[in-house]
């Protein structure tokens, strides 16, 4: 079995930890919201980028001859509910093309939408060019997973200059960058290193859902599985995030599953929201159709969750209160990170 493949089975097997912070996020309720479901507009912006959904399906897989029919199908449910849509890292394409065809499915099954293509930050300009061109991709997403490779025993071992290729691949590339992490987060620090780097759009990606440290462990002959805790959960990767980026360029992803947590999401601040694993999940046990209905059950919640707030577009759920609390409020205050004036929205 190829290491994607593992990777799928593994995530499968495993599930998500669910522990995304998000259910401490409270929102507000509205009794005169003075809104109606049919004028809710979902479509919304991240950066330059026009997507007719909040929702994208994050990059997943690629990169062996099993994981084709997995892209494929993720396609169209892409197409068919307007999704836009992540590949997993192509570098083993580029080092392999007899691979490519995995990755290329998505923009053969979805010649019209959205797809973002994925290197990780040791990719070099020319290297990033190719995988765009590999897609005929609208944006190019490069993760960050410095503890999976740590942890895996045929990863990456060195990092330096990370950030200097990242700029250089923003500077010169024709289409937007996004920064995501792979489910450990994106802290104030990091945000602000890739801001000062000229990248327009992150992913915070926290912690909640595919567990990679845990994936890498149980690859492993000899487990590091007292690693498996490491990193931040979403809500605390997203509030983190803000302080640094405003609302207009941050993605929120990290084990998000449910309406109300895209919802939570979006309300603190978030354009778009990556889901994984929750498609992969009910696309390999129920099939596409049941994949489908999935986003549309998303969506129909979507519009009814806006609509009891009274927001009728994405950057009206900005505006709407939400009570920060649990162990998200608790980081935040160690942090400095002002939670009070999220609940004070339009007071």
């Amino acid at each position: 079995m190829s290491r994607k493949m593992e990777h799928v089975r593994y995530a499968l097997d495993l599930g998500a930890s669910g522990r995304n912070g998000l259910k401490d996020i409270r929102l507000v309720h509205n009794c005169l919201p003075d809104a109606s479901t049919d004028s809710i507009a979902l479509s919304t912006r991240i950066g330059d980028l026009n997507l007719s959904s909040p929702i994208f399906i994050n990059a997943m897989t690629g990169g062996a001859a099993e994981t084709e029919a997995i892209n494929r199908e993720l396609a169209v449910v892409a197409r068919e509910k307007g999704l836009a849509m992540a590949v997993g890292s192509q570098m083993s394409a580029l080092k392999n093309k007899e691979v490519a065809p995995s990755y290329k499915i998505v923009r053969k099954m979805n010649p019209d939408g959205i797809v973002f293509a994925n290197l990780g930050s040791e990719a070099t300009v020319d290297q990033a060019r190719e995988a765009v061109d590999m897609l005929e991709a609208n944006a190019l997403q490069i993760h960050l997973n410095v503890m999976q490779e740590l942890i895996m025993p045929e990863g990456d071992r060195d990092f330096r200059r990370a950030l200097e290729r990242i700029a250089a691949i923003v500077e010169r590339l024709a289409v937007p960058v996004i920064v995501k992490e792979v489910g450990f987060g994106i802290m104030a620090e990091g945000a602000a290193k890739l801001k000062a780097a000229g990248v327009p759009i992150v992913d915070v990606a926290g912690s909640g859902g595919t567990n990679f440290a845990a994936i890498e462990n149980a690859r492993r002959a000899s487990s590091l599985d007292w690693l498996n805790d490491w990193g931040h959960p979403t809500s605390v990767a997203l509030l983190e995030t803000l302080t640094v980026y405003e609302p207009g360029s941050v993605i929120a992803s990290g084990g998000i599953a449910t309406s109300e947590d895209i919802v939570r999401a979006l309300c603190l601040g978030a354009s778009a929201v990556g889901v994984a694993g929750a498609f992969l999940r009910v696309l390999q046990m129920d099939g596409t159709e049941a994949a489908l209905r999935r986003a549309d059950e998303l969506h129909d919640g979507l519009k009814l969750m806006m609509t009891a707030l009274g927001a009728s577009t994405v950057p009206e759920l900005w505006r709407r209160p939400v009570v920060v609390g649990g162990e998200t409020a608790a980081w935040c205050a160690a942090r400095g990170i002002d939670t009070a004036a999220y609940a004070r929205r339009g007071q």
